[in-house]
């Protein structure tokens, strides 16, 4: 069926799925604070409750699902899950986010479930910084885990680095290089006021014009590659064939294009990054709504979308 359409004709396409609000990493510009009280174990979706409501969005066009946190992997049984939602044939893309800290534990279990795609955090190849950023020194395990998925045969790895000015912006050159050495495409993102970003400041932004001013510097020329989706990222091919991507959701809003919603934890679905109300759809599952209910609520949802968050940032 096609999908259902926003009130800016944009379609319900992907849907981002935490599975955990936990997280075993403090990254600033994510989760800043060290006594973050987690949710309580009852108010977090069941797997079928999560399997339930993912149903329900790709009767309504969703074929791309991207399982996040928190920390996705901290989520006890992930492949099962994984294993419950690759049963959705209609989903072309199974993905998941993770900082890559216990990857070398689960890729494995996680590629024979059917998970298609990784995208790995990664923000420094300098200790000093991965301790400073993350408030944890993990580096060592991120790369181990980044051999892993290779190793369980995750060939379309990505790598998402946040680019902070006077913390990370000098290894440009470095994380793209490294990116290359193991195949994974490397996907620079525009430091974003959301979330845990309680530092964040406009002097902080790299923006997507200097990083294309210092990756060509230091690579040479850089080709555009023309869009055929609506992924965030833009995506850029260098002399030697190797590409990457930038998102930048500050300087160049995508809000045009974005068919993108998530839901959290405990079931609240929001349909913009930086919205500050969604609906609870998991108040509506234990209420005993069923499935045409569930849709219902979802199609209205997303109908009556107006959302350009990014974009009236940018204009802030």
């Amino acid at each position: 069926m096609s999908p259902v359409a926003d009130s800016l004709s944009r379609p319900l396409r992907n849907l981002r799925l935490s599975v955990t609000d936990r997280c075993n990493l403090r990254c600033s510009y994510c989760m800043p604070e060290e006594h973050y009280v987690w949710l309580p174990k009852p108010n977090v979706l069941s797997f079928e409750e999560i399997v339930r409501v993912v149903d329900a969005f790709v009767a309504l066009g969703v074929d791309e699902v991207r399982l996040t946190g928190g920390e996705p992997l901290l989520r006890s049984d992930l492949p099962v899950l994984v294993g419950m939602l690759a049963e959705r044939r209609v989903l072309r893309d199974l993905a998941m986010t993770t900082n890559g800290v216990l990857l070398r534990e689960h890729a494995a279990a996680l590629r024979a479930a059917g998970l298609q795609r990784l995208t790995v955090s990664l923000d420094t190849l300098v200790p000093a910084t991965f301790r400073r950023l993350a408030r944890r020194d993990d580096l060592p395990r991120v790369l181990d885990g980044l051999e892993a998925a290779r190793a369980a045969g995750f060939t379309e790895l990505k790598i998402d680095t946040v680019v902070i000015a006077g913390e990370n912006d000098d290894e440009l050159a470095a994380l793209l290089d490294f990116a290359r050495g193991i195949g994974a495409e490397l996907r620079f993102i525009e430091y974003m006021d959301v979330g845990g970003a309680t530092q964040w400041t406009p002097q902080r932004v790299v923006s997507r014009a200097s990083m294309l001013e210092r990756l060509r510097a230091s690579h040479g020329p850089i080709r555009e590659i023309p869009r055929t989706d609506s992924a965030p990222a833009e995506r850029f091919e260098l002399r030697d064939g190797t590409r990457f991507g930038i998102i930048a959701s500050v300087t160049k809003p995508f809000c045009a294009t974005c068919d993108r919603s998530r839901l959290t934890a405990d079931g609240m679905w929001f349909t913009c990054l930086y919205a500050t109300h969604g609906t609870d759809l998991r108040e509506l599952l234990r209420a005993g709504a069923g499935d045409d209910a569930l849709r219902d609520c979802i199609r209205d949802g997303w109908r009556g979308r107006r959302d350009r968050g990014a974009e009236v940032r940018a204009g802030l």
